[in-house]
């Protein structure tokens, strides 16, 4: 007679089903949230691409892709797609190249290493909202502190966040201050997740540690690299405080990026319509970036 194996208990499959389902029960908070404020706004949002205003308030008119072929005519979108791309063409690896160099330093066993992480670490603690604040006084062009030290160095005042030459790579350098301290911590995490006798092997071989660094190093901070690029080219795409509290978008629309468009369109000027529309594209550019990221830092 064949092996039947045990005969399950009496209630033993109602506790199996209870404990598959605890999991989910769990998480059915966090789930509904995220349904509630994220996915039913958005497909609320990529709707009002089709519509425009009627002629009744509160009404709205299917107009199909004709706000895509208004902004595809639109001077001021194609500024702001240009400001958008050249932010994020600088930021994004400065960001990512600037973390890795701090984080090997962080990773140094030396003797006050730990008052070193807790210092550069501060502005990660600092709001957004606090630190731009700072920045706007700091980066003041009659007195600020930064201009105060270019004088005693003697370099006339710089027009930081009022000059159309100056105010995106203002705007850079504080988003920058902001994010590096933050991404450093996901290397410095990945730093210390490689076995020590993986670099000894190649001290070992005779690699110096220019050549460990590329050869050992780098390859398994792969993984890391992707998240941290993909997750820092996500949240500058949408980028909107700093450029709300420092600049609103100017001079001359020379910091006006498409999150400030959006907005600018949909809550200042009430074009819902174009507001989402753009918000459209932006989405569909961030995902091209986002796989093209993925493609060029994939596993060998």
């Amino acid at each position: 007679m064949a092996h039947q194996g045990p005969v399950p208990l009496p209630g033993q499959h109602g506790r199996r089903w209870r404990e598959a389902w605890v999991p989910y029960a769990f998480l059915l908070p966090a789930l509904v949230l995220l349904l509630a404020f994220r996915l039913i706004p958005a497909i609320s949002g990529f709707r009002e691409a089709f519509y425009t205003s009627g002629p009744i308030p509160g009404t709205t008119e299917f107009v199909g892709l004709e706000n895509f072929d208004y902004l595809a005519r639109d001077p001021s979108f194609w500024n702001s797609l240009r400001v958008t791309l050249v932010f994020n063409l600088v930021t994004n690896p400065l960001q990512v190249v600037l973390a890795i160099g701090l984080a090997l330093l962080a990773n140094l066993r030396w003797r006050g290493i730990g008052l070193f992480r807790g210092i550069y670490l501060l502005p990660v603690a600092i709001s957004f909202n606090v630190a731009a604040a700072v920045w706007a006084l700091m980066l003041d062009t009659n007195s600020g502190l930064v201009n105060g030290l270019l004088i005693r160095l003697g370099v006339p005042p710089q027009p930081f966040l009022t000059s159309s030459s100056l105010a995106l790579w203002s705007v850079v350098a504080v988003v920058t201050w902001k994010a590096v301290p933050f991404w450093m911590l996901f290397f410095l995490a990945g730093l210390q997740r490689i076995p020590a006798s993986v670099t000894e092997a190649a001290a070992v071989d005779g690699a110096n540690a220019l050549q460990t660094f590329r050869d050992v190093t780098l390859p398994m901070l792969r993984r890391m690299i992707l998240f941290v690029l993909v997750a820092d080219t996500v949240g500058n795409f949408l980028l909107f405080t700093p450029i709300f509290l420092l600049t609103q978008g100017g001079p001359a629309e020379s910091t006006s990026v498409l999150m400030w468009e959006t907005y600018r369109r949909g809550l200042l000027w009430g074009d819902l319509g174009t507001a989402a529309a753009m918000a459209c594209i932006l989405l569909v550019i961030v995902g091209l970036v986002v796989l093209l990221q993925s493609l060029l830092l994939r596993e060998r």
